[in-house]
């Protein structure tokens, strides 16, 4: 039995102004059968209440048609049906299912507008059948079943112009068919509009937009992780994307709503722009998240804007420039901005000059030699790749020895790519760990090259040195009177005024911005630093615990008068934190500047640090594994917030058990910002000769050459996620007689089949339940602890992969320092750092409620 409500027209107020829609009438089945038709205002819906199915009318328009909406926000229609053919004059219609079993939209006239039997079925015949049913899922999906209960047809293999969770875009080459998405036309006509987009079923499959039969934006190959196509900073709007290819012809796309969004979709709007939206409960709206290509016809995300052999240099405004060794075949309409003729080669190469028996036009005495590589570092591959079986230290050799190759590259998920003749829709990414792309050239345009950079360096080498001479003098003649005067500033100012911001020039953090502290009051509150309010101690100073006048207990850092390193840090501490604001990270309470003293002051976290939980066989509070999930979910949101989402880009550098405290529901806050670098705006590695950080815990570019990024969180947070998981320090650990260190045990493991014997004894009880999810973060901290920074997840991409099943892990390569004894890497860590390992082992190391 259907029970209807009564149903009323009403007009509802949009935010976009996308569409005036009806208050419908809500049934209560969410099926469709042969004696249950939809008409006038009835809808259908999903359950639980997600999506509703009804008619509707766009803005400024008479026409109806039947579509799909969410039920919470009636203004977002994600499918429709008769989009060419609406009901004309505000006219109703019907659907329902018509004797031969298909689902029929009608005019009030009985003519069709509308059927299910126009889209080729699931099983690609029609069906004959009067006792089919469509049933309307909580997923968005119209399914229509046949008696036999088999999927004939569901509309999610006809999206419109929206791309939803567990909605598949799939392409088959055998069969050359594609299940793709369509513009609408504009926000009053969801007729078919200028843009389609579709995943291209190729040797490696990719994402394209078209404009009509052209190509106007593509994703670049797919490496297993990200497509090479789309800019590093860009992977937080596709987390939660995965592409299946069988390798038999079909392909497809998929995504899966992220923990921390309720509901997201992606749109291909009118501007052919794949867009990104999230529900935010707390607004109650659609938030914008990201989009590609970037909101400009003339952006370098279009497809080729700077045409054959030209190389896009500005994401936002294309800035076009011939590669190195080639000019514009037109060089009138190039300097106007008209690049679409693109470039041509300056000199031929040696291979096409000897098979046409032809001389070099420009007289090369180095005609003879052979061809060349110029490396152009990150870079968008260009279209028309071909795969190559060879690896990667034959990938060159396979590309020199066929004259029609013209470029080459090597990604460790896909493998020797090439191509031939002209390259086409090149960008070149201001950072971050797009590929590398080494063009061909004649031998004669690197060797003037180098002939030119020898005379540039010799120049600039004597100019500096002439320079730094008469610089040296001076400096030396004002550097003691300058260091004594900026000392007694620092160390004798009677209050605190502000501290510079390093991130922003001129900016200071001002008083009404960050409380500052009394010292008397401070000294009161912790029995004037009684050695039993002492909580930790680490390479900044003493921490100790207090309690304000009006009892509200805080955790106090006080800079040790006799450390010779804690001013820089304390400076950056206070710049750091008092700019973040996030569930996971500690929150800074004020500071105190007295002379000499210098105190930083946090809340009170009686929970102590991650250490004292994990790695003591007597806690209990970790035995369950959803805590612990929930603790390893936390610290990687922290993460992700200072690498991508706060207003700073932050590398903590310092990631550590003793680093992650716990407040009373065991909820983790990363803390110690000491040794945290802020990046500039486009800044994403940099390199110090002052390596600091602690044992275990530092990747291996960082702790040997000094260099480090969001790959090195990344590093550190892969060795936290699998000290949780199996309970033992990897900075001590004595378990196997083969296996010096826990990563090179988790590896052992890995290659045995055998990860899960990682797991903790004390979550015996739930590994029955939870074994997925374990191996998963298992499998995803082998990920993050691989030798090669490249090859590591993003910390968007390492949320995603923890937070869906549906996600497909690639196979992790070798962890680093599994080579030799973890040990044998201190004399590299002391020569490095003159003799330390680490000068900051923890600032808030240990602290323990009392």
């Amino acid at each position: 039995m259907v029970v209807c409500l009564k149903s009323k027209w009403t007009d509802i107020k949009t935010n976009n102004g996308r569409l005036l829609m009806e208050f419908a009438t809500a049934t209560a089945t969410d099926t469709i059968t042969l004696n249950h038709s939809i008409t006038g205002s009835e809808t259908i819906i999903s359950n639980p209440s997600v999506f509703e199915l009804g008619f509707f009318s766009p803005v400024n328009s008479t026409n109806r048609y039947l579509g799909i909406w969410y039920s919470f926000s009636p203004n977002v229609v994600v499918w429709v049906a008769n989009r060419d053919k609406p009901l004309r004059n505000n006219s109703n219609g019907i659907l329902k299912i018509s004797m031969d079993g298909n689902l029929v939209l009608s005019n009030a006239k009985g003519q069709v507008l509308w059927s299910s039997s126009n889209s080729t079925t699931s099983s690609g015949t029609t069906m004959i059948s009067n006792n089919s049913s469509a049933q309307f899922l909580d997923t968005g999906n119209l399914v229509l079943k046949d008696y036999q209960g088999t999927t004939t047809w569901e509309s999610f293999l006809h999206p419109c112009d929206t791309f939803l969770p567990k909605m598949r875009l799939l392409a088959n080459s055998k069969q050359q068919s594609k299940v793709q998405l369509t513009s609408w036309k504009s926000s009053s006509d969801p007729s078919i509009g200028s843009f389609s987009g579709s995943m291209e079923s190729r040797e490696v499959p990719e994402a394209f937009v078209w404009k009509g039969d052209r190509p106007y934006w593509r994703t670049g190959p797919w490496n297993g992780q990200h497509f090479l196509g789309i800019y590093e900073s860009n992977f937080g709007y596709l987390d939660g994307l995965m592409v299946v290819d069988n390798k038999e012809g079909t392909v497809y796309v998929t995504f899966e709503y992220g923990r921390s969004f309720t509901f997201s979709r992606f749109v291909l709007n009118r501007q052919g722009q794949m867009a990104l939206s999230y529900w935010s409960s707390e607004k109650e709206d659609w938030e914008f998240h990201g989009s590609d290509p970037v909101p400009s016809p003339t952006s370098c995300a279009v497809y080729g804007t700077c045409g054959v052999f030209g190389s896009c240099s500005n994401m936002y405004s294309a800035e076009c420039r011939c590669l190195r060794g080639f000019e514009p075949r037109n060089k009138q309409e190039w300097n106007k901005g008209n690049w679409t003729s693109g470039c041509v080669r300056r000199t031929p190469l040696k291979c096409k000059r000897v098979n046409n028996s032809t001389t070099s036009s420009t007289g090369d005495k180095e005609s003879g030699k052979d061809d060349r590589f110029m490396k152009q570092k990150a870079m968008k591959v260009p279209d028309f790749m071909i795969l190559s079986s060879a690896p990667r230290e034959n990938c060159q050799d396979q590309c020199l020895k066929n004259c029609s190759c013209t470029a080459y590259a090597f990604d460790s998920g896909i493998g020797c790519m090439l191509w031939s003749g002209n390259l086409i829709d090149l960008q070149q990414y201001p950072q971050g760990t797009a590929t590398d792309l080494y063009i061909r050239l004649a031998y004669s345009e690197l060797s003037e090259r180098k002939q030119l950079a020898k005379i540039i360096t010799i120049a600039v080498i004597v100019g500096t040195f002439i320079i730094a001479t008469g610089a040296y003098f001076l400096y030396m003649r004002n550097y003691k009177q300058r260091v004594r005067k900026q000392k007694s500033k620092e160390m004798h100012s009677p209050g605190f005024e502000g501290i510079k911001s390093p991130k922003f020039p001129g900016e200071v953090l001002k008083q009404q911005e960050l409380r500052l502290f009394n010292f008397e009051k401070l000294a009161m509150a912790t029995n004037n630093f009684h050695s039993d309010t002492i909580l930790g101690q680490g390479g900044f100073g003493q921490v100790y615990r207090g309690k304000l006048e009006d009892g509200q207990e805080i955790a106090i850092k006080r800079l040790s008068r006799a450390s010779g390193q804690g001013l820089i840090e304390f400076t950056n501490e206070v710049v750091v934190i008092s700019e973040l604001q996030h569930r996971n990270l500690v929150k800074l309470l004020g500071c105190c500047v007295d002379g000499e003293e210098k105190i930083l002051i946090y809340e009170y976290l009686p929970n102590r640090s991650l250490d004292a939980f994990v790695f003591d066989p007597l806690k209990k509070e970790l035995s369950d594994w959803g805590k612990r999930f929930n603790i390893i979910e936390g610290i990687g949101r922290g993460l992700l917030y200072l690498h991508r989402d706060s207003r700073l880009k932050i590398i903590h550098r310092d990631l550590k058990p003793s680093n992650i405290l716990l407040d009373e529901e065991l909820n983790p806050k990363i803390s110690d910002f000491g040794l945290a670098k802020i990046f500039q705006g486009k800044e994403d590695h940099a390199n110090t000769r002052r390596v600091v950080g602690t044992y275990g815990y530092m990747s291996p570019e960082y702790a040997f050459q000094g260099l480090f990024s969001e790959k090195s969180d990344v590093f550190s947070f892969g060795v936290l996620l699998l000290e949780i998981v199996s309970g033992r320090r990897n900075s001590s650990f004595h378990e196997d007689e083969e296996s010096s260190s826990l990563l090179k045990f988790a590896w052992k493991l890995w290659n045995e089949n055998n990860i899960i014997a990682l797991t903790d004894p004390a979550l015996s009880s739930s590994i029955r339940d939870d074994e997925n999810e374990i191996m998963r973060c298992l499998h995803v901290g082998l990920l993050c602890v691989q030798e090669s920074a490249r090859s590591r997840p993003s910390m968007p991409s390492v949320v995603s992969m923890l937070n869906s099943e549906i996600i497909g892990l690639p196979t992790p390569n070798k962890p680093a320092f599994t080579e030799r004894h973890i040990g044998s890497y201190t004399d590299s860590f002391s020569h490095l750092n003159g003799g330390k390992c680490s000068i900051n082992n923890a600032s808030i190391t240990a602290i323990d409620g009392r």
